[in-house]
């Protein structure tokens, strides 16, 4: 028979093992649940999307989409700099390109551009600057990682003439007359313009 103070000790003890179970148990579901850029590449890899026609196209893109918005922005910047979705976007249709980016396209990038172009000529170019500093840090950053298996380069983000034309002709406008793939090629500057402008990181500099 236990007396008092041995109940209090099994509780007690029972009750940091039932917290743990329960911590561990927690961890192990979210991170079965989340998304990643290798969850998504195995999808890209599982589906021959080239041959799908009809309902089961709309579908198979549809959950790519959906993969695509449930990763974070670190996972984002993986994947794309592995240049994997770039086989299916080339099968896709012009009007399938121009829905999916559409779909994976951050909520806010058109408020973004709008904004970004009532800055001064000057933060504007050093937003785009660092902003493309930063992606050319993050694809370093990643080809150093510990993923062998990603084939990613410190190279631009962008190409060159891209990064003129962005330049010369204004974000906003540019972007508004460019293809879906030109949209596709500006997606990672802007969302990074869009996180620096939401953090306020980049409007505080003077």
């Amino acid at each position: 028979m236990l007396n008092q103070r041995q109940r209090f000790l099994v509780l007690a003890v029972s009750a940091v093992i039932g917290i743990w179970v329960l911590a561990w148990a927690g961890q192990w579901y979210l991170g079965h649940i989340k998304m990643t850029a290798e969850k998504v590449r195995t999808y890209l890899d599982s589906v021959d999307f080239a041959h799908l026609t009809g309902a089961a196209r709309a579908k198979a893109l549809k959950e790519l989409e959906d993969k695509l918005n449930s990763l974070s922005y670190e996972e984002r910047q993986k994947l794309r700099s592995e240049h994997i979705i770039g086989d299916w976007f080339a099968q896709m249709t012009e009007e399938e390109k121009e829905q999916f980016i559409a779909a994976t396209m951050p909520t806010g990038i058109k408020q973004m551009l709008t904004s970004f172009e009532q800055l001064p000529d000057d933060k504007r170019k050093r937003m785009i600057d660092d902003a493309l500093k930063n992606l050319r840090q993050q694809n370093q950053r990643i080809a150093n990682g510990t993923d062998t298996s990603a084939p990613a380069t410190n190279g631009p983000p962008i190409s060159p003439e891209l990064e003129a034309k962005i330049r010369t002709i204004g974000l906003n406008s540019f972007y508004s007359q460019s293809s879906a793939e030109t949209k596709a090629e500006l997606a990672p500057v802007l969302e990074e313009l869009q996180r620096n402008m939401e953090s306020g990181r980049m409007l505080r500099r003077q």
